[in-house]
């Protein structure tokens, strides 16, 4: 595997997602086991002597104030534990948060960080085969990091101070709402996978929404990109077409990049919720000639864990 080091461009976070490195969206078991946390901590890089140097002082989960001597040598991928956390250890498999400073290591310079303030990076999920995972490690959360990363054929050497703040459960745990009469009803799996069950009735020609959990988290966003899990299924037989479910992991997402019913789903509620959403063909798949779905009213049940607003300018 070939170490990637982050290309910061600004504070989008959308550029220091390369820190997921070599693994994707789909990678790992979304449930990990006792195996991956072990996995984990085989793959943690060592200390050396360049992430040795650096000072690093504040709390974490805030911006930190950090020196070294510039020009900073860097030749290998190193990590060394500034602030060990007490929180639960991180697994192959899980989507993490977390808040990343960036530096030049020719002049000690911040060049950019995020993560510090609500909804700025979505989390990630992380494994022995990502950059991220071998410089966290199994960690426990809230432990800081001090970690050097070599140069590449696409970015020069750099120093990253990656501050661990939490796990994003993967099924929303907002508080149950009462039904809806009328609606499709939904049951709940013991990992949250939801079965939907389509009434005997006819189909909305509207959008219809319906609050199954409230959650207490940051309000979705027009434009946001969004982290959730998702069912959709066919009012007109209950048949499944999708779901982040059934691929094992969540999916993420730009609001404005779904059918319209979709995003009505997402934007306006908090993440947390989980919502079902009934879309009539005019906000789903109807203008789409020769789409299997063109004329099909459709059935999601989404659960919200995670939003990234967007950047202003």
């Amino acid at each position: 595997m070939r170490v990637r080091p982050l290309v910061v461009l600004s504070v989008t976070a959308v550029s220091l997602l390369a820190l997921a490195g070599c693994s994707s969206s789909g990678g790992d078991d979304a449930s990990p086991s006792a195996t991956a946390a072990a996995d984990l901590c085989d793959v943690a890089v060592d200390a050396g002597d360049a992430s040795n140097a650096i000072e690093v002082s504040g709390e974490v989960g805030q911006t930190p104030a950090v020196s070294f001597s510039a020009p900073l040598e860097v030749t290998d991928l190193e990590s060394t534990v500034v602030v060990e956390g007490d929180g639960t250890s991180i697994a192959g498999g899980d989507f993490i948060s977390y808040a990343v400073s960036a530096y030049d290591v020719e002049t000690g310079q911040v060049v950019d960080a995020a993560g510090y303030e609500a909804d700025q990076i979505l989390p990630q999920q992380i494994s022995p085969d990502s950059v991220l995972g071998q410089v966290l490690g199994c960690a426990p959360i809230g432990t800081r990091v001090a970690a050097t990363f070599p140069s590449s054929s696409s970015s020069a050497a750099a120093v990253y101070v990656i501050d661990l703040l939490g796990i994003t459960p993967t099924a929303a745990w907002g508080e149950d709402q009462e039904p809806v009469t009328g609606l499709p009803a939904v049951t709940l799996d013991d990992d949250g996978a939801p079965t939907i069950t389509i009434p005997d009735a006819e189909a909305p020609t509207a959008v219809e929404l319906e609050t199954l959990k409230e959650g207490d988290g940051s309000e979705v966003l027009a434009g946001d990109t969004v982290l959730v899990q998702y069912t959709g299924v066919q009012w007109s037989d209950g048949t499944v077409f999708d779901s982040s479910w059934d691929r094992g992991v969540p999916a993420s997402f730009a609001t404005t990049s779904v059918v319209d019913g979709f995003r009505q789903a997402l934007e306006g509620q908090t993440v947390g919720s989980q919502v079902l959403v009934v879309v009539p063909p005019e906000f789903g798949y109807g203008a789409v000639e020769g789409n299997e779905l063109q004329n099909e009213t459709l059935v999601f049940v989404v659960d919200i864990l995670a939003t990234q607003h967007p950047i202003a300018g």
